[in-house]
């Protein structure tokens, strides 16, 4: 089964959800904001994408950080404990899919998973 994580107001969120529904792809939305973030799931994608491309740093959330922060991210360890205290700093959509994770929104990408 595949599993959409994000928050469901997220543009990009709408557009990988409604993506899905168009190619027929049953999945189940994990919604960050009522969930929460899920451990487990999130040291598989660090283990898998790396922290670097999980962290959303051109996003609002980013932004409205503090300088000390932001500085103090600086490895997989200090990465985890920000998206977890701040899971809309995740970048959105991160996908489970039966092969595989992503981290964005790329319908050429995701054909190939078809």
């Amino acid at each position: 089964m595949t599993t959409l994580y994000g928050i469901p107001n997220c543009d990009t969120v709408k557009k990988a959800r409604a993506w899905l529904s168009q190619y027929g792809i049953d999945y189940v939305f994990h919604d960050f904001r009522k969930q929460g973030v899920p451990e487990p799931e999130l040291d598989q994608w660090l283990a898998h994408v790396g922290w670097e491309r999980l962290v959303n740093r051109k996003g609002t959330t980013w932004r409205q950080l503090d300088g000390a922060t932001r500085d103090a991210v600086s490895d997989a360890a200090s990465a985890r404990a920000l998206m977890l205290a701040h899971p809309s700093v995740i970048k959105r959509p991160v996908v489970a899919w039966p092969d595989g994770v992503t981290v964005g929104f790329d319908a050429d990408a995701w054909l190939k998973r078809r």
